[in-house]
């Protein structure tokens, strides 16, 4: 079975053998970009000895430094989780977005990202995401390990392939690529600045978070990006000191 442009995102992980096994569980499924995020044995005898077979999507592997790098040139992104998160995260069941990550990566690619395996993602690694994706399991030991959860995620992405994908309408733009909506991000920040608006919570630490997760929420394509960041140019051109008078 053909797949869509689906990345594995693997940050930080500390077991080499997990590398293997999710090499592994990613080629039953029909996924072969595996890319890591500062792995801390790779490559690893280890990680070969579990691949089983799977050496071809091991060997492939990409090792970079940022989770901003593994991402580069994707549009819709997916971060697991096992936490409890705020109401600001738009939080999906595996099957759900499994269903979404597919049809999205008939556009452009896609990636969905694992955490650590004793700390998991970072807030500021979930807030890349466009939705959290939550594993069902026992609410008295809802934490998977890694391996285990790429193989779940994995068999609802092959699952949901061999299903009819619901496609965007016809001639509907791609997703802006998490390196634009990065630089939204950035420009927001700067006008906000320029424009004295700070949060006025009780911490002022939490005014970017949140507009970075309802932008996310949005699923922004490259055309809208755009037009925001038309207007936020605009904000800016109006504020710039008028010229002498004469």
């Amino acid at each position: 079975m053909h797949s869509p442009e689906i990345r594995v995102v693997l940050v930080a992980p500390s077991h080499p053998g997990n590398i293997g096994a999710a090499a592994r569980a990613m080629k039953n499924m029909a996924l072969s970009e595996l890319v890591l995020v500062r792995p801390r044995h790779f490559p690893d005898a280890e990680a070969t000895a579990r691949a089983s077979g799977a050496d071809d999507v091991l060997g492939a592997a990409r090792v970079v430094g940022t989770l901003a790098e593994a991402l580069q040139g994707c549009g819709y992104v997916a971060a697991t989780t096992s936490r409890e998160r705020d109401q600001y995260f738009r939080i999906v069941d595996v099957r759900e977005a499994a269903a979404r990550i597919v049809a999205a990566a008939q556009r452009a690619p896609a990636a969905v990202v694992f955490g650590a395996e004793r700390t998991g993602l970072t807030n500021e690694e979930l807030e890349t995401a466009h939705a959290l994706i939550r594993i069902p399991a026992n609410d008295a030991y809802a934490s998977l390990n890694l391996a285990m959860a790429v193989q779940l995620v994995a068999y609802e992405l092959f699952r949901a392939h061999a299903q009819p994908v619901i496609t965007s309408s016809p001639g509907a733009a791609p997703l802006a690529s998490a390196e634009n909506m990065q630089r939204l991000f950035a420009h927001f920040e700067q006008v906000l600045e320029e424009v004295d608006f700070r949060d006025r919570t009780q911490s002022g630490t939490h005014l970017m978070s949140r507009i970075r997760r309802f932008l996310q929420r949005a699923e922004l394509d490259h055309n809208e990006v755009n037009i925001l960041r038309g207007f936020l140019t605009a904000v800016q051109n109006r504020r710039r000191p008028a010229g002498p008078r004469t």
